[in-house]
């Protein structure tokens, strides 16, 4: 990593960009900051901006010096280490971001971020693992081309299912011309507002006739006079 430093201040007051290089790929962060940032400020900024995308480095060389680079590996290992609290939340939700893509997923049978890049990232407590498993060349892309193909096997199987279930609620929910439903309210969508308010709020409305199936899933309802503004047409769901 290293700095371009004395820009011209932008209008949010930064004037160097921290620019960091991962050494295999060669893809690089650019990185907004102010000359006079912290180590600790630096430290959250390369969590929130660079461990949220691939996890924790093996190893950091900075083109300064190497005292600054080991202060800030260590300010690296502390911010990763604070307790979280009720009133800094927003502060960890990178690291909210980064553990949900790392870990493991029903529909695809492993991690997003194993997914987008062969493997899990690092993290801590995920460093030997990841050290004994370096593949190159050839090897690397047959492992890939087989990883997709067990995604795309798992994303139609998950996508299979899903088909299977609302099919079958489609059968189970079938109602004519005629019939009279009763409509459920959705006061927090602003649907329909009531006097009663709460508890005591009523839960569905009606009974109201149907007047033409629309699609697969959806009806239309003769409403009265005082609902006129209401959108006539409903999913199945909200009917009973």
């Amino acid at each position: 990593m290293d700095f371009v430093m004395g820009l011209p201040f932008s209008p949010r007051r930064k004037d160097d960009v921290w620019v960091v290089v991962d050494r295999l790929t060669k893809s690089a962060h650019f990185v907004q900051v102010q000359v006079d940032y912290s180590l600790d400020k630096l430290a959250d900024l390369y969590v929130s901006e660079i461990v949220k995308l691939h996890g924790v480095p093996l190893s950091i060389i900075s083109d300064r010096d190497l005292r600054f680079a080991s202060r800030f590996w260590k300010k690296l290992q502390e911010a990763l280490g604070k307790k979280l609290g009720f009133s800094n939340w927003e502060k960890y939700l990178p690291l909210v971001e980064f553990t949900y893509n790392n870990s493991f997923q029903s529909s695809l049978k492993m991690a997003p971020y194993e997914a987008l890049y062969r493997c899990k990232c690092q993290t801590p407590l995920y460093w030997t693992k990841l050290k004994e498993n370096q593949i190159h060349g050839v090897d690397l892309v047959r492992e890939i081309e087989e990883k997709v193909k067990i995604i795309r096997e798992c994303l139609k199987a998950a996508s299979d299912r899903l088909k299977s279930y609302l099919d079958l609620k489609r059968k189970e929910i079938e109602f004519q011309i005629g019939d009279k439903m009763f409509l459920k309210v959705s006061p927090w969508k602003k649907v329909l507002r009531f006097c009663r308010k709460g508890k005591l709020s009523p839960h569905f409305i009606g009974p109201y006739k149907i007047t033409e199936r629309i699609g697969l899933v959806a009806y239309r309802l003769a409403l009265p006079p005082e609902l006129e503004k209401i959108h006539d047409v409903f999913h199945v769901s909200v009917l009973r």
